[in-house]
């Protein structure tokens, strides 16, 4: 039996439901053709970071007034930043090269958190050719004077404003941490995000005990994790205007096959591709293929979402009757 694994995310038409998360393996055009061939629908560029925008523009902008000082007539034939172009060429030259090299679609990242300037680049992200852009809002409220209120503010703010900048569609990576998920979810959509990427992994810091120093700890993920973004793409089903995307924690086929079925639109790797390369993707779609074939699915639409909370037998089961089953059933030698 032939199974249709095509499915859309974003409004575009994938080959199948694994992209290629943002990471150091979509950081090179060798590399991206090895995920293509290794099977990958699409792939998400490394980030591009709001600092190194700024970082270009400042030291661009230095240059230009190097010496202006001398005349206060000089400083009236230097352009504006907005107008003089600048911003990391490499990351254009990638988007570009990737167009050029490949058949599916190419997702540059942009990462920031405050409002500015450095959004311009979204649109020329779409000028190089970009199919979509997903907007990584990385962003710790560890000020005390932030509220609630305040932080979703500027998660919508960054939304709308490059929304504004592009015709292509945006998807936003987010955090899990919001009091009210579902609202922030709707939110979102409603300003303009075309997908939401679930959930963005906040790397914490480590202490280490010889050097007494504090050090950034990069730990991949594992399947484990996977369950936070599996419940919340189950509630969000059906519920957003927006594609949803699962990212955190897949890496066996089972890992695609139960996001799939809580609704997500597709399933994006980063850790599982670390550890095993690109040539990965080709197992888990061949697991995919083979557990759907045996169930009689024939069709990835058909599978995505039966069991999502508007689906299930059982809705509430993704709410808070699972935690407290849960915890009545678990046992221990030593209790």
């Amino acid at each position: 039996m032939s199974v249709d694994l095509r499915t859309k995310y974003l409004g575009l038409q994938l080959r199948n439901p694994i992209v290629a998360s943002a990471s150091p393996l979509t950081g090179t055009l060798e590399s991206l053709k090895r995920l293509e061939d290794a099977g990958a629908a699409a792939v998400v560029l490394p980030s591009l970071f709001e600092e190194q925008i700024e970082h270009e523009e400042m030291a661009t902008h230095q240059l230009m007034m190097y010496g202006a000082e001398l005349s206060p007539e000089a400083q009236g034939f230097f352009p504006e930043m907005e107008s003089f172009g600048t911003g990391p060429d490499k990351y254009i030259q990638l988007i570009e090269q990737a167009k050029g090299a490949l058949s599916i679609p190419v997702i540059p990242s942009l990462n920031g958190h405050t409002p500015g300037g450095w959004t311009h680049m979204a649109s020329l992200f779409e000028e190089a050719g970009a199919d979509a852009i997903e907007l990584n809002i990385y962003y710790l409220a560890a000020d005390l004077s932030d509220t609630s209120v305040m932080v979703e503010q500027r998660y919508v703010d960054l939304v709308r404003s490059v929304r504004t900048q592009v015709s292509i569609p945006v998807a936003v990576k987010v955090s899990p941490y919001f009091s009210a998920m579902a609202n922030m979810a709707s939110r979102l959509a409603g300003a303009g995000a075309s997908g939401l990427v679930l959930f963005n992994r906040f790397l914490q810091p480590d202490i280490m005990l010889d050097e007494l120093e504090v050090a950034p700890h990069l730990v991949l993920s594992t399947s484990d994790e996977l369950r936070l973004a599996l419940r919340w793409i189950a509630i969000l089903k059906g519920r957003v205007k927006a594609s949803l995307a699962a990212t955190g924690g897949a890496h066996t086929s089972e890992d695609v096959l139960k996001l799939l079925l809580a609704g997500a639109d597709c399933v994006m790797l980063a850790s599982s591709l670390l550890k095993k390369g690109p040539q990965h993707v080709a197992g888990l779609l061949q697991g995919v293929e083979k557990w759907m074939a045996e169930r009689e699915y024939k069709s990835v639409e058909q599978l995505k979402g039966s069991l999502s909370q508007a689906a299930c037998p059982h809705p509430d089961a993704f709410e808070r009757a699972n935690y407290m089953k849960a915890l009545r059933s678990y046992t221990s030698e030593y209790v």
